[in-house]
């Protein structure tokens, strides 16, 4: 979980800003995955940090959209 918060600091994924009680606040959730070897045997544990964006409404929560592509 350490390394997934260093990574969405250094890669400036998002900024914390003051609160004000007008805002609607994006909750977020863990999830952890296990990858395997084929043999089965552990290769490594990882941690994501989702939002919940279900939360928001277009035009008054955000106003544009993005989604990371990687090929």
């Amino acid at each position: 979980m350490c390394d997934e918060i260093a990574a969405l600091r250094s890669n400036r994924t998002w900024s914390l800003v003051p609160f004000h009680p007008s805002m609607n606040v994006v909750g977020s959730r863990w999830v952890y995955r296990i990858n395997r070897h084929v043999d089965g045997s552990i290769k490594h544990y990882k941690a994501r940090l989702v939002a919940r964006g279900f939360t928001q409404q277009e035009g008054i929560d955000y106003f544009e959209t993005f989604s990371p592509v990687i090929k």
